[in-house]
This record gives structure tokens, C-alpha cells and sequence, in this order.
């Protein structure tokens, strides 16, 4: 008696893993590549750009999302003060479209707020879609306050606290408080953002 075979299961490019990790200098051109192909070239337009622009990301909170040597998602993080407070600013938050059904979206902003939490940041703030957002915890609860340097739609300005009351209070402008990119950077990136 022969044991029944297991039968034989091609793996598709699909059940190909990802791994998250820190962003690295050889991320940047894919990065800017992914995230022109997610929002359009006229991404450096918008409101929350204004929090970016000439800075850097929170020490440790810019993370890439790779997958068979290749960039696939990327998140990042800003200091701000919101109306006074500390807090950051997540995104913008980026996913490959080939492969948006692998989990990659929901692993980078679990990775991203656990790594923001670790660090003592208190609260964390975003411009985005409050369903999806909702099941990381973020809510419109403490932000109907604070207004952003543009327009934007305000059921989409969302936060979470990681310490109770971090945000209790907070009113005015969001402003940008992170450090300033090195001037040679800056311009690169200014360079980069006309093109």
C-alpha cells in the first residue's frame, strides 16, 4: 500500500513574503517612484505635504516595506506640534497596487505605531479614510480643533493617544516641528518635487 501523495502546490509570486524595516538611503528613488504611482505627481500639492516639507521623519519611524528586493509600502513619520502639543504626523502610507491584498498596509501601520509608541511619542495624527484608520484606533475625537495648513476635509483629520489626554485641549494650527533636512538635501528634494 502506496501512502496517498500531498499534491504538489506551486507557490505563486503572491505567497512571496515581505519583510518591514527601517528605511534605507537606496529606498529613497523607489520610494518617490511608489509613492507618484499611489497619489499622482501632484502629490507634493497637498495639504499635509506642508508638515513634510524641508524635514525629516521622526528618528526610527520611516519604515519600507519590501518584497523580492523591491520596495513595496512605505510609511513615515513627523514631528508636529498640534495646537501646542506634541504629536506626529503619520504619512503618507504606501502600498504596491499589485500587492494590496497581502497585508502590507495593516503591518506597516501596526509596525510604525508600536515603534512610535516605544519611542514615548504620545499621540499620532492623520489626514486619511476613518474606516480604515478606525480598526488601528484612530478617531475624530480629539481633532475637531485643529485645523492644517491648507484644505482638508475635517471628518478626515484622525489621532490616536498613546497616553491618556495628550491631545486633551488641543486646538489651533498643526505645524511642523521635526528637524530640518541638511541644506543640500532640502534643495535635492526641492529639485526632485519640480521635476
Amino acid at each position: 500500500m502506496t501512502a496517498p501523495r500531498k499534491p504538489h502546490i506551486a507557490l505563486t509570486s503572491k505567497a512571496a513574503p515581505f519583510v518591514i524595516r527601517a528605511e534605507r538611503a537606496a529606498d529613497v528613488a523607489m520610494r518617490e517612484a511608489l509613492l507618484d504611482a499611489c497619489f499622482g505627481e501632484n502629490r507634493h500639492g497637498r495639504t499635509c505635504q506642508r508638515l513634510r516639507d524641508g524635514r525629516a521623519p521622526a528618528a526610527g519611524l520611516a519604515l519600507s516595506a519590501m518584497r523580492e528586493g523591491k520596495l513595496v509600502g512605505t510609511v513615515r513619520l513627523w514631528h508636529v506640534s498640534a495646537g501646542g502639543r506634541p504629536a506626529l504626523v503619520l504619512g503618507p502610507l504606501a502600498v504596491d497596487p499589485a500587492c494590496r491584498e497581502l497585508g502590507i498596509g495593516a503591518a506597516l501601520m501596526h509596525q510604525a505605531l508600536a515603534a512610535a509608541r516605544a519611542r514615548g511619542h504620545e499621540a499620532v495624527i492623520l489626514l486619511g479614510d476613518a474606516p480604515y484608520y478606525a480598526r488601528f484606533g484612530f478617531s475624530g475625537e480629539k481633532t475637531g480643533a485643529l485645523s492644517l495648513p491648507g484644505p482638508f476635509e475635517r471628518d478626515r483629520l484622525l489621532a490616536i493617544e498613546f497616553a491618556a489626554g495628550a491631545l486633551d485641549g488641543a486646538e489651533g494650527m498643526i505645524v511642523p516641528t521635526g528637524a530640518a533636512l541638511p541644506k543640500r538635501r532640502a534643495v535635492r528634494a526641492l529639485h526632485a518635487h519640480a521635476a
